[in-house]
């Protein structure tokens, strides 16, 4: 699928990444994916770092993760990030994670995202400029 998600990053795995047996820590493949994610949300227009003046929050209200290989220290993860489903006012965003150097399939999951009104609180509409970006991305998700 790495080929169909629109959006991807290297990511060093640091030291401070690491488990006690060298391996990228669980969590982390997580925060990856995460991390990522926000970077496309920016590219898409949608900075959620600046909540006083962003048009929704986005609470993550589901996430899965799927380990297949481990990751050592030294080495770069390649994240790859895109929509899988876009409600009305939640989508399932998936991530990849590759070692670079092998292209192997280390780990993959999704995120059930909720769009939600900064003032209310309650779940809204996925703004529209930004459902425009995703499916000029992703022309199947319409």
């Amino acid at each position: 699928m790495k080929n169909k998600l629109p959006f991807s990053q290297v990511i060093p795995v640091r030291f401070s990444d690491l488990d006690a047996q060298s391996h990228l820590y669980f969590a982390n493949y997580l925060v990856y994916g995460d991390e990522v994610v926000s970077n496309y949300m920016e590219e898409l227009g949608l900075n959620i770092m600046d909540p006083l003046n962003t048009p929704s929050l986005i609470f993550t209200v589901n996430i899965k993760c799927e380990y297949i290989n481990e990751m050592s220290g030294g080495s770069k993860a390649l994240v790859c990030v895109g929509y899988s489903r876009l409600g009305n006012s939640s989508a399932d965003v998936v991530f990849e994670i590759y070692d670079s150097q092998s292209d192997s399939l280390m780990a993959r999951g999704s995120m059930t995202q909720v769009f939600v009104d900064p003032a209310t609180r309650k779940s809204m509409p996925i703004p529209a400029f930004y459902r425009d970006g995703v499916i000029k991305n992703q022309p199947n998700l319409t």
